[in-house]
């Protein structure tokens, strides 16, 4: 018994779930015996796999659509399971995708969602999906609906379309199951915070369910506050059937007051940071404001031999409202007359120079904008014999409609106060007086088709080949009706071949390809200025990744390791024609990053368990552009540099360990490598590594009670970067969580 009580809530729920299988046995007839008796029709029906509650360690994903083995995926694919968010606290989708491997942040701008993977853009959101489907553009996501995130690395445009260079991040619903459990959580941490989240499945019928996700959060965070609340109510009927109907809602909404940033200085080309990570220096006023709202349709028919048609119709709208204050030394030397007014004489250029008194400029930073999106997806998989080999086949269609408006520099008439480094949160406001926005408007459409089949040649070796044809077309018109549209017909192959000796080893090589089109919500933005129509005139960029690797299961199934070797590059990038700048780019640009990627997650033994993950890319360079070299050395990247935020090596480590039948210790580092800012060759962040820590005991089968310490040392680091300045890592935070399943 104190065994079973010292057991996480998911191996519980694991528990209930194999008790819940139903089993319907009709008795024999009166009078029948044994001989002539026809054996009844057994009906089996299994609850939903709890697999991500109770274990780092994922066996299965729908990354590459249908549900397939991940050792089916000639791909590597880091998956971050409930289990692991739940561990480690991660509430905040970025907070996900700081303990993944090979991921990059650029701060500022349209930055703050600007996540780069091997050192590729992910098309700035537009590589981010739910449940298979693009997920909306600019807000803040969270995970409390978030059942765990795949990352698949490398080119994938035959399942995805459009983007994909460094790869795609794919999050997974909370799904009903048949199992009647609920779950309550409170966590109180410094910076004020409070967050409650509530998670409750309750079987409504013999093969119905009902699933509630909900959250509030309210965190002062020295300023930076942040509130947020979201609800995310799923019904589905037919669970395990042949027919498997689904809807559901989700709504988040996040008000807040962003830390856009801190200055830095300069020494030997290296970034130091300046001040704690925790000061706040925007202004009482400022704001970040989004919300996601959408609703989902699903219905899956399942046919014999294990295949299925599962079909999703989304429609969402997706809102942000931003006015941020970005922080700056003022320059009382050469800047300009007001600052030369707030700070004569200062300039900033060691760090022993910044005390109470340095001022500090705030420049107004202003986006808004809003997205309608719509999209079905309809995929198939199945299995087959034919010509004697068994073909696995996925085939499917989707189609997705965006209907955007975006104003990304709206702070005209705004000048905000200067301040001081000495005062920190100094509450003052500034009106809002810009009224209405002029929307740059976005219509976007794409319909795509493609066909895979996995072909087994042998009964261990399979072959994979897969290709997908999209029809994008866009249209861009500014406040003054000029316009600009665009159409591509594009094909995108995939192949690769699997090895598979054993059922715990596979072995493979794969080639994809993707491409990034210029009609895209935040790349499509020509000058419009003399009819110019730069992007308009430019086809897609390409790129291609190979890959070999090797996924193994470890210490008698409880374990999955993988390792990579990769090439990704990019062939067709943009770059502007020095002869048409104004109106033309060329595709003249190439880039590569090259290494390898590690993956472990599961248990070492049945009370250790650990994730690991770890890229390393000892070459990476941009191989050809036309971007001229500073005279003085510095500015952009130019042929021959390393691009910007593509650090060498980076890594999360995550372990825990059952050190008393009730209470679990845990530990992990965080790893990123030195790298430069985006179109910055002269300046570098140094490398850091942020420690975390648990504890978590289990009061008894309802009650556990977990402490988490982030960033033990209270490191200053420069987590995103910029041009011009870095947003800091969170300071140290302290979060006590106190959690009930019923």
């Amino acid at each position: 018994m104190r065994r079973q009580a010292a057991l996480p809530l998911g191996a519980l729920m694991l528990a209930a779930s194999v008790s819940a299988w139903a089993q319907t046995t009709p008795q024999p007839k009166s009078g029948g015996t044994g001989a002539d008796q026809v054996l009844p029709t057994v009906e089996v029906k299994a609850s939903r796999e709890n697999e991500s509650k109770e274990s780092f360690r994922a066996t299965t994903t729908t990354i590459g659509k249908g549900n397939q083995e991940l050792r089916d995926v000639p791909q590597s694919v880091t998956v971050i399971t409930e289990r692991l968010m739940s561990d480690r606290n991660l509430d905040d989708f970025r907070d996900v995708l700081r303990n993944t491997a090979g991921v990059t942040f650029q701060a500022g701008e349209t930055g703050e969602e600007d996540i780069r993977l091997r050192g590729f853009s992910l098309g700035q959101a537009g590589d981010i999906y739910s449940d298979g489907m693009r997920d909306g553009t600019l807000y803040e996501r969270d995970t409390f609906n978030v059942d765990r995130i795949d990352v698949l690395k490398g080119s994938a445009s035959m399942l995805f379309g459009k983007g994909s260079t460094g790869g795609v991040v794919n999050q997974v619903s909370k799904q009903p199951f048949l199992t009647n459990q609920n779950e309550v959580s409170y966590t109180v941490g410094t910076g004020q915070d409070n967050r409650l989240t509530g998670d409750f499945n309750v079987v409504t019928g013999e093969n119905a369910a009902f699933r509630l996700n909900a959250m509030v959060q309210d965190a002062d965070n020295w300023g930076a506050e942040q509130k947020k609340q979201g609800v995310a109510p799923t019904f589905s009927w037919g669970i395990g059937t042949r027919d498997e109907f689904s809807v559901g809602l989700y709504y988040l909404e996040s008000d807040g007051r962003p830390l856009y940033n801190h200055p830095w200085v300069i020494n030997n080309g290296h970034i130091v940071e300046t001040v704690p990570a925790k000061n706040y220096y925007g202004l009482a006023s400022d704001h970040l404001n989004t919300s996601a709202t959408y609703g989902t349709i699903a219905y899956t028919h399942r046919f014999d031999q294990n295949s299925q048609l599962k079909t999703q119709l989304r429609h969402g709208r997706y809102e942000r409202d931003l006015l941020a204050s970005a922080v700056g030394f003022c320059n009382g030397v050469t800047g300009n007359a007001s600052q030369r007014a707030a700070c004569p004489g200062q300039q900033i250029v060691r760090l022993d120079q910044v005390n109470d008194n340095t001022v500090l400029s705030r420049a107004p930073k202003g986006r808004i904008g809003v997205s309608d999106t719509t999209q079905l997806t309809s995929d198939y998989s199945g299995n087959f014999i034919w010509g004697g080999l068994k073909h696995e086949l996925l085939t499917g269609v989707d189609f997705y409609q965006e209907d955007a408006k975006r104003n990304n520099a709206f702070t005209t008439g705004l000048t905000f106060p200067f301040t001081k480094v000495g005062t920190p949160n100094d509450g003052a406001t500034v009106a809002d007086t810009r009224g209405n926005p002029a929307f740059n408007t976005f219509d976007a459409r794409d319909i795509g088709l493609y066909v895979q089949d996995m072909v087994s040649i042998a009964p261990t070796v399979k072959l994979l080949g897969g290709l997908r044809f999209d029809r994008f077309t866009a249209s861009y018109q500014t406040p003054t009706g000029t316009s600009n549209e665009r159409s591509d017909n594009l094909w995108s192959p995939r192949v690769g071949a699997l090895y598979q000796p054993s059922n715990w080893a596979s072995y493979y090589v794969s080639y994809g390809t993707s491409y990034n089109t210029s009609g895209d919500a935040y790349q499509f933005t020509p000058t419009f200025g003399n009819d110019q129509r730069t992007a308009a005139n430019t086809p897609p960029e390409k790129s291609r990744n190979f890959e070999v690797g090797g996924k193994w299961d470890l210490f008698e199934n409880r374990a999955s390791l993988g390792v990579a070797a990769f090439y990704s590059e990019k062939y067709n990038e943009r770059n502007l024609d020095p002869d048409t700048a104004s109106t033309q780019q060329l595709l003249s640009g190439k880039r590569h990053a090259a290494g390898m990627e590690f993956n472990l997650a599961g248990r070492i033994t049945p009370k250790w368990e650990v994730f690991f993950n770890h890229t390393w890319i000892p070459d990476a360079k941009i191989d050809e552009s036309n971007q001229v070299l500073a005279a003085n050395g510095g500015g952009a990247q130019v042929k021959g540099d390393r691009p910007g935020l593509t650090p060498k090596n980076s890594g999360s480590l995550w372990t825990t360990y059952l050190v008393m039948p009730k209470l679990r210790l845990g530990a992990g580092l965080t790893y990123r490598g030195e790298q430069n800012p985006e179109g910055s060759r002269a300046v570098t962040a140094d490398s850091f590594v942020v420690a975390d820590a648990m504890a978590e005991y289990t009061i008894d089968q309802t009650w556990s009670a977990k402490l988490y310490v982030s960033n033990l040392t209270d490191k200053l680091y420069a987590d995103t970067l910029y041009r011009g300045f870095y947003a800091p890592g969170s300071p140290r935070r302290v979060q006590l969580t106190l959690k009930a399943a019923f």
